[in-house]
């Protein structure tokens, strides 16, 4: 009962860091009015709280080697809460960046510390607990738009105060429940660092293959899929974003459902099929018109794109032993969270070039099927670490 007390805290918490990542997107045209700025710096703000997500994956896998893993945990809620407090009061953008950043800096420490944190809480059943965790993480992606639609009848610092207070609230909860918990005791095998993380380079090489290039084609396809909707199917801009709300939403039965299955499933068939169908639904994705066939492919390709996130935390945390969980898993993160961040500018570049976005997808759908096939060849061979 403890431990679910932990864990339900974490889901909670986990809801306002990920919402803490996703709230600037539906703000950048408040911010362009409230301050004055260019499309070019209201992007910026956005890049910086993905880009504060990233940096602290490999330091947070250090500090996890020194500090227990809870109190990390609790440490991002405390950053999330002062920082997200620090943008709501933000007079110039120059503060709301800071402010921004810090919260990305936020989501980044609660990731890399977290999911290890989980996997030892309930080691019998990893992919189910990543599923549940994964899914009120997906639920703030949803609701991220309307949430903000809501504060702007009052002010659009009212949603960055809400994550404020929110997250100071679930973070004290968590504080409190943990003190009164017995928590895993596995994390206090992995206390060095580079050594954990260069003992399984042949896992986390392995990780990257398998899932590296399908992040890569995802992130270019989801930043971009109301403009592909609006210029190559020739639909109205709210029918462009009801698809991308329901490639999210499709998200939250996709990350229980992945993550139950890979509990059932031989792991590294079960994520080279996730992907193999990913590339077929977005080659299916370039051939459909009819709006309905938009709305049934778009749920296809965002309930299995989803439903690889967990398949993957769960493959590496169930996989990696004590010693060497946190270090690895933070160096896995670290790297595939850069993967991910190349995929929106690597089909804006090619779009610029005159290539249209039927061609870039399909193109990165082969080359996904390509690597797909040659990694089961190497599986079947025995060659790829289980």
């Amino acid at each position: 009962m403890a431990r679910a007390r932990v864990f339900t805290s974490l889901c909670v918490l986990v809801f306002f860091v990920n919402l803490a990542r996703i709230v600037f997107a539906p703000l950048l045209g408040v911010f362009i009015d409230e301050f004055g700025i260019g499309e070019a710096t209201a992007g910026l703000i956005v890049t910086l709280a993905w880009i504060g997500s990233a940096a602290p994956r490999l330091p947070t896998g250090w500090i996890l080697t020194k500090v227990p893993r809870h109190h990390v945990v609790i440490s991002s809620g405390s950053i999330l809460a002062i920082s997200s407090a620090i943008a709501a009061m933000a007079t110039t953008v120059e503060h709301l960046m800071v402010g921004a950043f810090f919260m990305g800096i936020a989501s980044g420490v609660y990731f890399v510390s977290a999911n290890p944190l989980l996997s030892e809480l309930y080691p019998e059943r990893i992919g189910r607990v990543m599923g549940i965790h994964g899914a009120a993480s997906q639920i703030a992606a949803v609701v991220a738009a309307p949430f903000v639609a809501l504060s702007l009848f009052v002010d659009w610092r009212l949603s960055l105060w809400a994550i404020a207070v929110g997250a100071a609230v679930i973070t004290i909860y968590t504080w409190l429940v943990a003190r009164a918990t017995e928590m895993p005791s596995a994390g206090q095998a992995d206390r060095n660092f580079v050594a954990g993380a260069l003992s399984e380079w042949r896992l986390i090489a392995t990780a990257l293959a398998i899932v590296g290039f399908a992040v890569f084609v995802w992130q270019g396809l989801f930043n971009f899929y109301e403009l592909y909707m609006i210029q190559s199917k020739g639909l109205s801009d709210r029918a462009a974003g009801l698809m991308l709300t329901i490639v999210f939403a499709t998200g939250v039965p996709a990350f229980y459902f992945g993550g139950d299955f890979a509990d059932r499933l031989p792991k590294v068939p079960y994520l080279l099929g996730i992907v193999g169908v990913f590339a077929v639904s977005v080659i299916v994705l370039t051939m459909v018109e009819s709006l309905l066939g938009l709305i049934v492919i778009s749920v296809i390709v965002g309930f299995v794109i989803h439903s690889l996130f967990p398949a993957v935390d769960t493959f590496m945390l169930d996989t990696l032993p004590d010693s060497t969980r946190g270090s690895a898993y933070a160096v896995f993160s670290s790297l595939w969270m850069a993967t991910q961040a190349l995929g929106s500018s690597a089909v804006g570049t090619l779009v610029e070039q005159g290539y249209t976005y039927d061609e870039v997808f399909t193109g990165g759908a082969l080359l996904l099927g390509v690597l797909v096939v040659v990694l089961t060849v190497l599986d079947r061979a025995g060659r790829l670490p289980t």
